[in-house]
């Protein structure tokens, strides 16, 4: 006599199941994913909705080609060639502190720190980054402008030179861990064959490594320098709120961010026109940070490198 029972099949219930919880994962992942793109979209809904007030009292021409800015002054000025250019001032000076000094840390964790070094002395750089910006603002109105003031007697407690540079040194991490993650992609193999034609050490860093991880290491330029255009705190305490196109580094300027706080803190009425100018000031830096990102991004896959 036969004593076997007939067990219940349950696998088509089991894949169900299963089939059910990768639906529900996946909805998950998505909604995560459409957070950030519904809330970029949302920032430039608000900033579109807020300037077009300004913009139907102050005309583009006068908004871009204008050489004064005083939108709550008794006689209003909307010009926002002093901001651009202020913010343009403190740019190309962070770029020109953090491109070679990070660069150079990239080249040296990628291809002449060992392996005990550079799991020390990498952490321990990317510290900077998590330092508040307004610890730095501090550090440039304490420390650096003191420091200038005694080569340059002339400099004033707010200067644009004392800004740049605490701003490329906070933008220095993300040039050398970008740009080292590049480096460190390139294959062994490049590096070899450079060994084996008599290259030294500098010459495979620099003519080999960095050529083959170039389109990385623009790309956390380019990042490194959005970044920097949208620094606030540090300018607002170490730059000064003067609106102005100079070319002398070492007096007071303002950026485009630093007005936004200016604006946004003082007795502005809510609908004025001084007031919609915070909305145009805001779509303004928008622009320039989304097309810098853009171009990163058309860089990177321009001139990417893929090895097997």
């Amino acid at each position: 006599m036969s004593t076997e029972t007939d067990a219940p099949d349950l696998s088509g219930t089991g894949g169900g199941l299963e089939e059910r919880m990768n639906d529900f994962t996946r909805w998950i992942f998505l909604s995560c994913a459409l957070v950030t793109v519904l809330t970029t979209i949302g920032i430039f809904a608000v900033l579109l909705f807020g300037s077009y007030g300004f913009f139907s009292d102050v005309s583009l021409v006068e908004y871009f080609t204008g050489t004064e800015w005083y939108p709550v002054a008794h006689e209003p000025s909307f010009g926002v060639l002093p901001l651009i250019w202020g913010t343009m001032v403190v740019t190309v000076g962070s770029a020109l502190v953090a491109i070679p000094l990070g660069t150079a840390t990239a080249i040296y964790l990628s291809e002449y720190a060992d392996r005990r070094v550079r799991k020390t002395l990498k952490p321990t750089l990317e510290i900077l980054a998590g330092i508040p910006t307004i610890v730095y603002g501090f550090f440039a109105l304490s420390f650096v402008t003191p420091v200038i003031q005694r080569f340059f007697p002339e400099t004033g407690t707010f200067n644009a030179l004392s800004a740049s540079i605490v701003v490329g040194i906070m933008i220095i991490p993300m040039v050398s861990s970008l740009s080292e993650d590049a480096m460190s992609s390139v294959p062994d193999e490049l590096r070899n064959a450079a060994y084996g034609l008599g290259a030294t050490k500098f010459e495979v860093s620099t003519s080999v490594v960095v050529p083959a991880a170039l389109s990385g290491i623009i790309a956390s330029y380019i990042l490194a320098l959005s970044r920097a255009i949208g620094e606030t705190m540090i300018v607002a305490l170490a730059m000064g709120n003067s609106p102005q196109i100079t070319t002398n580094v070492l007096e007071e300027m303002q950026t485009m961010t630093a007005f936004m706080v200016d604006i946004a803190i003082s007795d502005a009425s809510a609908g004025s026109v001084g007031y919609q100018s915070l909305f145009a000031v805001g779509l303004t830096l928008f622009a320039m940070t989304l097309s810098l990102n853009l171009f990163s991004m058309w860089v990177k896959s321009r001139y990417r490198e893929e090895y097997q």
